[in-house]
């Protein structure tokens, strides 16, 4: 079994006002324990991380923190995105035009059908019907 993590996973995580806080906490303690497999994360999720936290703290330590907190845990496999990668991308970004699914999250699927990844840990429904998703 293997899952991705999204982002709105690691920003609840590190947020305690967010509404979701609790939720990922008991969400990452599954994970960091394997229930859910291997663990998987993006370059693109952690660049979507970081510049979330920073726009919404205007904090440079608390982005530097969060990044910290995913691109050093050896618990967590960071995928890079490649060239295929991309233009998997960028095609699935233009064929879901009824679906609100940013470049980002089209990056995310492309790299779960690479790696063959089972779930999707997201808050974000638009994953919905594409992938199984823990929330």
């Amino acid at each position: 079994m293997t899952i991705l993590i999204d982002a709105g996973i690691f920003i609840a995580l590190r947020n305690a006002d967010d509404e979701f806080h609790t939720r990922s906490k008991d969400l990452m303690k599954k994970a960091l324990k394997a229930e859910f497999g291997r663990i998987y994360t993006s370059d693109y999720v952690v660049d979507e991380v970081i510049t979330t936290a920073l726009v919404r703290t205007r904090r440079h330590d608390l982005a530097i923190d969060i990044g910290k907190y995913i691109i050093e845990s050896p618990r967590i496999i960071k995928l890079w995105t490649t060239k295929d990668i991309f233009n998997t991308a960028w095609q699935k970004f233009k064929t879901f035009k009824d679906k609100p699914l940013s470049f980002t999250d089209c990056t995310t699927l492309a790299h779960i059908e690479k790696n063959r990844i089972k779930q999707i840990m997201s808050f974000d429904s638009d994953f919905d019907g594409l992938i199984q998703r823990i929330y």
